[in-house]
């Protein structure tokens, strides 16, 4: 994510991280379901329509970062060096997004997600989303030669893998196990 650099979007961006963090504290001490948007708006110390501008739903406040982690997998294809390998830059990056969603700390958080349909079936939209996002970006990729939908598969496989790992007692081995199996489906395509 880019750091802003002028003053109104540093108040921004503070006011949108002031409203996620809120919302998560909030999240965790009550339980999702019991806290509404008014009661993260008014903990926050901002307007309601305040919120909704930097947020779409009440989900997309438990998962702030999701613009961030969908423009770091598309940039893994897009900013990598010429001629380097793809499959390696993608697990370099699942595996930064892995150790960031599993650092101390953040087991209350997908337990949270894990008890809230309403937030499973958000973050499967966003799982799609992103793997749509990643499959563009190889499309895209001059030095990519394989087709449309060998692109779309590998996407999903990736995204898979962060998901797959997540839940893992060893996360990253597991980024490892599945990135080999990732790397030979996109040899024989």
């Amino acid at each position: 994510m880019t750091v802003p650099t002028g003053r109104r979007e540093r108040k921004k961006a503070a006011t949108r991280q002031k409203i996620a963090d809120t919302a998560l504290r909030l999240f965790l001490e009550r339980g999702y379901d019991a806290v509404g948007i008014r009661d993260v708006a008014a903990e926050a110390d901002v307007a309601v329509t305040t919120l909704f501008s930097h947020f779409a739903s009440k989900e997309a406040l438990v998962f702030e970062q999701d613009d961030n982690f969908e423009q770091r997998l598309t940039q893994a294809v897009t900013n990598r060096a010429p001629h380097e390998p793809l499959i390696p830059a993608l697990r370099r990056e699942i595996k930064a997004m892995v150790r960031h969603c599993t650092a101390d700390g953040t087991a209350p958080i997908y337990r949270m997600i894990d008890e809230s349909r309403a937030l499973r079936e958000y973050e499967e939209s966003i799982r799609l989303r992103h793997a749509e996002s990643l499959a563009t970006a190889l499309v895209a990729d001059p030095e990519l030669s394989q087709s449309a939908t060998a692109c779309r598969t590998i996407a999903r496989f990736v995204i898979d893998a962060y998901s797959l790992a997540r839940e893992t007692a060893d996360p990253q081995a597991a980024v490892d196990e599945i990135f080999q199996m990732i790397e030979a489906a996109w040899k024989v395509t």
